[in-house]
């Protein structure tokens, strides 16, 4: 063979583009206009709502769906953000995972309707007069209800990574930072990226709320889809309902092929196990920007870039660092921090305890918390049914990659499917042949928030090692032997980090869920969801208080009691390695 047969390329050779390099910069720069596009509609005066509301045409779908995605994915970055920094201090210190987890379960709880409560009008004075300031108010709405799952979802995977890996990071003297980015984001990138497509499709199931709410005399309404959906279902518009089912779709498809399917490709490398898969998945989109020659070489700089930073031997004073799991616990500084903790949570009880009982009685907290049971109860049925359900579904899905690649966007559309979208059916059934609200609005609960269950169970089946498989083959385990030997205890930690965020998204889904309408028709069923919701429209901000409050306390010892100790059994008994 030749010397110049086996030269690398010049750096001309390299930058000279393919036919590949055109197909992506068209992509890439479609991308951009529809960005900057979207942007521009942000930094009009608050006025230019009121110039141009929310219209039903379909012709301003387009527009619409713009807009929502881009609030949903700059909520999806932020997320991950969040992700990143809150998991890692309740993964790494145990002191801090005494603050951080309980607080998780507390905001996960809190409504999406309570925290728009008290920030629209924060948001909207940071930019007085402007589009942007309810633009970042339903931003963050939208990130409330994506971000928990995700970070629920990267602190289980770094509390489970298995400890010969552990030993590793060890023995090459990795720094804390070196350590977070070569072992334990990539050990939980699977589940995570599973998560993080729940979450887009969870954002989804309350646009509506964030995108179209009255609180008091405060009404912010944003083009979006979900203003659409609220505009629709008041003026009872069946067409119109069924173009925005169809522009849902067609979204989701695209952000599917565009963004999720090539992550979860990239995302496969980072499986744990020793045996190659059979059927790795696959992504054109991610095929075509490989095959570029010119856009590959001006990603070298930053791939370089991101490599150094991944590298860099960061510690923390000793003064600094955070009390990590490794080091002999000190009862006297634990004891301290308890105190410490014990007596932040009572004093913010004793303000909410001042704020409530100047306008309300103590027969307004006890049938507040009597809804909370009836809600309870609700949430138990449905999580248990969900859960038989699903999770040999999801077990299925997740061990044939080519399917879960086929079924992938109908999964994502159907937990991304709003419940105020099934409302005419539901009300038109339950009036039509005078049925009990209280018993059948109560699907409407689980109708998006049964997919965090199924979405982790296919990402743990998908990240169960194919050497376990062959494993457990060998050993013929089959039937109830392999269910309960083998994929089960494998899928175990996933399927309490689906659990838990299900149970709380069915809370939060019962604001939209226990208060129905179509048109002029409206159905409330008893429950804690349609508490919050009446006292939100009425502006009675301290039943708002009160009932977000109560589902805090519920949902907080709900999983103290029941999935924290089964979270923990699974981390004791079922950890790899």
């Amino acid at each position: 063979m030749a010397l110049q047969d086996i030269r690398p390329p010049t750096l001309g050779q390299a930058l000279r583009p393919n036919i590949w390099d055109v197909v992506a910069l068209i992509l890439v720069i479609g991308a951009l206009v529809l960005i900057v596009y979207g942007g521009e509609q942000t930094a009009g005066p608050l006025s230019a709502l009121d110039v141009a509301p929310v219209s039903l045409d379909p012709a301003n779908l387009p527009a619409y769906a713009l807009r929502t995605t881009m609030r949903m994915l700059l909520a999806i970055v932020c997320s991950i953000i969040f992700t990143f920094i809150y998991a890692a201090l309740a993964a790494k210190s145990r002191r801090a995972e005494m603050v951080l987890i309980p607080l998780l379960d507390i905001l996960q709880s809190v409504p999406i309707l309570g925290f728009l409560t008290f920030t629209v009008v924060f948001f909207m004075n940071l930019f007085p007069g402007r589009v942007f300031g309810a633009e970042l108010a339903c931003v963050f709405a939208i990130f409330t209800s994506q971000a928990w799952n995700m970070t629920f979802s990267m602190y289980q995977s770094m509390r489970n990574v298995p400890k010969d890996l552990e030993e590793a990071s060890q023995s090459f003297h990795l720094s804390g930072w070196q350590r977070f980015w070569r072992l334990d984001v990539p050990f939980a990138m699977p589940g995570l990226v599973w998560n993080t497509m729940m979450s887009m499709s969870g954002g989804w199931f309350f646009v509506v709320a964030s995108e179209a709410i009255t609180v008091g005399d405060t009404t912010v309404t944003l083009p979006g889809i979900g203003s659409y959906v609220a505009l629709a279902i008041q003026k009872q518009n069946l067409p119109a309902i069924g173009y925005a089912l169809l522009a849902m779709l067609l979204v989701i498809l695209a952000y599917d092929q565009l963004l999720f399917r090539p992550v979860v490709a990239w995302a496969d490398k980072f499986r744990f196990e020793q045996t190659a898969s059979a059927t790795a998945p696959s992504s054109w989109m991610l095929d075509l920007f490989r095959r570029t020659r010119a856009l590959r070489a001006l990603s070298y700089p930053f791939a370089a870039l991101n490599k150094s930073v991944s590298n860099l031997h960061i510690a923390l004073p000793t003064r600094l660092r955070l009390p990590t799991r490794r080091g002999p616990p000190s009862r006297l500084i634990d004891g301290v921090w308890l105190i410490f903790i014990v007596a932040g949570t009572g004093y913010a009880a004793w303000k909410v305890y001042e704020y409530l009982s100047a306008t309300l009685s103590i027969s307004d907290v006890v049938s507040a918390v009597g809804y909370g049971f009836i809600t309870l109860a609700r949430v138990v049925a449905l999580i248990a049914l969900a859960s038989l359900i699903w999770v040999p579904v999801g077990v299925w899905i997740g061990l044939r990659p080519k399917i879960a690649e086929r079924i992938q966007p109908l999964v994502q559309f159907l937990a991304a499917f709003p419940a105020n979208l099934a409302f005419p059916a539901f009300v038109v059934i339950i009036v039509r042949y005078g049925l009990n609200a209280d018993v059948w609005l109560s699907p409407l609960m689980i109708l998006g928030t049964q997919w965090y269950i199924l979405f982790n169970v296919i990402a743990g089946a998908r990240a169960f090692p194919t050497d376990l498989k062959e494993a457990a083959s060998s050993f013929h385990l089959k039937g109830w032997r392999w269910w309960t030997k083998a994929i089960l205890p494998g899928i175990f930690p996933y399927y309490i980090t689906g659990a838990i965020t299900a149970s709380g998204g069915s809370w939060n889904a019962s604001i939209v869920a226990e208060v129905a309408s179509w048109g002029d028709t409206h159905l409330t069923a008893s429950g804690l969801g349609a508490y919050i919701a009446t006292a939100t429209a009425d502006g009675d901000f301290p039943r708002v208080v009160l009932g977000i409050a109560v589902m805090c306390v519920l949902v907080t010892l709900f999983n103290r009691l029941l999935w924290r100790p089964l979270y923990a059994f699974g981390e004791r008994r079922l950890r790899l390695g």
